[in-house]
């Protein structure tokens, strides 16, 4: 798998990994994907990236653009949370990273402490979490991964 993995990423594959949270998940996701690219380290994306703007402009901070589940999202009208709780360390923070290939090309996009999927496949269950994770946030972002993947 770790050898099929690198030779279609390399030959122009695109990976998306998205909803896992915490120091001790992303520790386990690096040491994977390390094994798959030993030579290349995940840099951090400012949300400057085009990625963030190709078709829509999210002028967000990064942490604004967390999604929790459905529940915690339900709830965080009341909390404000929006961070799964299952977190070792200082993990309340969302990264987007990115593993590039000698052509500066994105192959990996990964988004750490956040549950874009969640936004997508979540949005009929309560019309609070609709409107302000899914519809704003992991639409778009959905949507812009989709295309920048195609066509850069």
């Amino acid at each position: 798998e770790v050898k099929a993995l690198r030779k279609y990423l390399l030959n122009g594959g695109f990976l998306m990994v998205d909803d896992f949270w915490g120091d001790a998940e992303w520790q386990n996701f690096y040491e994977q994907i390390k094994r798959v690219f030993p030579e290349r380290e995940p840099v951090e994306l400012e949300m400057s990236h085009r990625i963030f703007h190709c078709v829509f402009d999210l002028k967000l901070e990064k942490n604004q653009m967390q999604i929790p589940n459905v529940w915690q999202g339900a709830a965080s009208q009341d909390t404000g949370v929006t961070w799964e709780e299952n977190h070792v360390g200082n993990t309340r923070d969302v990264h987007f990273r990115a593993i590039f290939d000698d052509r500066q090309r994105m192959m990996v996009f990964i988004c750490h402490n956040t549950d874009n999927g969640d936004g997508w496949e979540r949005e009929g269950d309560n019309e609070y979490f609709f409107r302000e994770f899914s519809e704003k946030k992991a639409y778009p972002l959905g949507i812009n991964v989709i295309f920048y993947a195609m066509t850069h």
